[in-house]
């Protein structure tokens, strides 16, 4: 069992993390013009006003989870994907300084539910929406992908390169850990600024991709096609599938 101090300071130290980024995210939604909240956003299918809409409502369900850490109860992260879905939805329209606030109080909500948090409630078990189990310390990781990633998604400026190194290389790690053994043909990833190393796929790597740590990360989540790192021998890059 993880002992609870080095739980509560390894909560403490990702929760930083996740205070800088959301005042990079504030800052950038506060730039976002009027009309440009209905424009699409780098996901398929989902306006800025989606992404904004996801991320302040993603805040309020690790509440959930935090608030279910703290009492030992099983609280959901959703009353259901469904309703997740509809919220979306609903909030999805709103003017940009509507979502700007709501993003800031989702994230106040967050913090405060982080505080109330004693050591030994950090080491509890609670459950993602999607049904797996993992400990309540992981929680402030998870709300820093949010934020991260879907500050890329909303295509307003903050790229992968402003990635904090931190969050890029353990994404990375992550990431190129997801897809080792599976089926697609094995390719060697190196970080040529961090000198992290990786290996996806299957079998005697054919061919090595090489760039920096936040480009690696911005193909291997999907953010990027890979355009500017350098393959060994010269090739395509292969398919990957999604990820995040």
């Amino acid at each position: 069992m993880t002992d609870p101090q080095s739980a509560a300071a390894l909560a403490a130290s990702r929760l930083s993390l996740v205070e800088e980024s959301t005042r990079h995210l504030l800052h950038t939604v506060s730039e976002v013009k009027p009309e440009a909240v209905a424009e699409p956003s780098a996901l398929p299918g989902w306006t800025r006003g989606h992404v904004l809409a996801h991320l302040a409502r993603n805040a309020d369900s690790l509440v959930n989870l935090l608030n279910g850490a703290r009492t030992g109860t099983d609280i959901p992260q959703y009353a259901s994907n469904e309703a997740r879905d509809e919220e979306i939805e609903r909030d999805a329209p709103r003017p940009v300084d509507v979502q700007l606030a709501d993003l800031a109080a989702s994230h106040e909500r967050f913090a405060a539910a982080a505080a109330l948090l004693p050591a030994e409630a950090w080491t509890a078990d609670v459950r993602h929406r999607s049904g797996y189990i993992f400990p309540a310390s992981d929680i402030p990781w998870k709300r820093l992908m949010e934020v991260e990633y879907h500050l890329v998604d909303l295509d307003g400026g903050y790229t992968p390169a402003h990635w904090p190194e931190e969050f890029a290389v353990a994404e990375f790690r992550r990431l190129a850990g997801k897809l080792a053994g599976t089926d697609l043909a094995a390719v060697e990833l190196i970080a040529d600024d961090t000198e992290d190393r990786g290996t996806i796929g299957t079998g005697e790597p054919g061919l090595a991709v090489e760039g920096p740590v936040r480009s690696l990360l911005a193909w291997l989540s999907g953010r990027s096609d890979g355009a500017g790192l350098r393959l060994t021998p010269h090739a395509e890059l292969p398919q990957l599938p999604p990820l995040g």
